[in-house]
């Protein structure tokens, strides 16, 4: 019998990492307000912001080490809530 339930440990030098590249993309969404990009500078934040929250989930909330069923779950929740979230202002746009 194993022991499917073993901790995984990370280092201090990958958790570091982790967190510098935050840091790096947490200036590139402040540089990207400061562009003049029209309607993708929000498309551009979006998608830091999900960079950003992929490697939070991944690495400090462990998603990467747990089996494929909870990563699946997790991203049928996400893309429940983005599809409320976006029919919430499709219905706000057309009104």
């Amino acid at each position: 019998m194993t022991n499917e339930s073993a901790e995984h440990i990370l280092s201090y030098g990958k958790l570091t990492a982790v967190w510098a590249t935050l840091l790096v993309l947490t200036a590139a969404t402040i540089m990207v307000t400061r562009v003049e990009l029209g309607v993708w500078k929000v498309w551009a934040a979006l998608a830091i912001a999900s960079i950003k929250s992929g490697l939070v989930i991944a690495f400090f909330m462990h998603m990467k080490y747990e089996p494929r069923l909870f990563r699946i779950i997790l991203f049928v929740a996400l893309f429940t809530l983005a599809g409320f979230i976006g029919g919430t202002f499709f219905d706000v746009l057309y009104r």
